[in-house]
């Protein structure tokens, strides 16, 4: 098994004898080391680059054991170094091309976090931003953001600030609101979106309480993760019902 992200293949979580492995073997051999990780993980991984397992005509996914040897990689460096992907891929990059890189300085929760969420983003940096500010970067009105929150689209910490992401919700309804998608209307919304992240709890639970501090320390890149898929899932079944493609 890798102890280094720089170090070479190992029998702790490579394919052995070279065969190729299902993602549910793939998955038997990671959970040696990381107990916390999930099919989806592995999926999500992939899908932002970080690994390429070959097809079969019927489209399952076959891994080698440099695959799988990546992935205990990136999650490696994502638990012992805190970094996003972005750099995770850089990295490892660079040692495919046979480069002896460093291992990049390491980041924080947030950058963890950033780098599993949606590529291009925008998002605000500060974590918590005041009324006024608020209201500055979002362009609207006391009156309006007032309205806001008393449907419970946003909602003020106890102190009166907001968390950061509350700057991209208020964007998102005067954005709606130039349609003609007034507040009421989107109760709807929130109200799935709380559904959601019930169901994101549910998953994440078990972690916060596992013996394993590793696996507790996870616990908030797992709900980042699982928020991320969910947006997209909700973004693709939206586009589903519409008939429509936005790229």
């Amino acid at each position: 098994m890798l102890q280094t992200p720089t170090g070479g293949a190992g029998s702790g979580t490579a394919a052995a004898g070279g065969r190729l492995m299902s993602i549910g073997g793939v998955l038997n051999q990671l959970r040696e080391e990381f107990p916390e990780v999930t099919i989806s993980k592995i999926r999500f991984l992939e899908s932002e680059g970080l690994v390429e397992p070959r097809r079969t005509p019927s489209g399952y996914r076959k891994f080698s054991a440099e695959d799988v040897e990546r992935l205990a990689q990136v999650l490696r460096m994502q638990r012992d170094h805190y970094l996003p992907l972005k750099v995770i891929r850089e990295h490892l990059d660079a040692l495919s091309r046979g480069e002896q890189p460093s291992v990049p300085a390491q980041g924080g929760p947030r950058e963890l976090l950033d780098g599993l969420g949606e590529p291009g983003a925008d998002r605000p940096t500060a974590a918590r931003v005041g009324r006024a500010e608020l209201m500055a970067a979002a362009e609207v009105t006391e009156a309006e953001l007032a309205e806001w929150e008393s449907y419970g689209l946003l909602t003020p910490g106890p102190e009166g600030g907001f968390d950061a992401e509350s700057v991209n919700v208020a964007r998102l309804v005067a954005d709606l609101g130039r349609f003609g998608l007034e507040p009421r209307h989107l109760r709807a919304m929130k109200a799935a979106a709380d559904r959601e992240a019930g169901l994101v709890e549910q998953v994440v639970a078990p972690l916060r309480l596992h013996r394993n501090p590793q696996t507790r320390a996870h616990a908030e890149a797992t709900t980042k993760e699982l928020a991320a898929l969910s947006v997209r899932l909700h973004a693709a079944l939206v586009q589903t019902a519409l008939g429509v493609r936005l790229h």
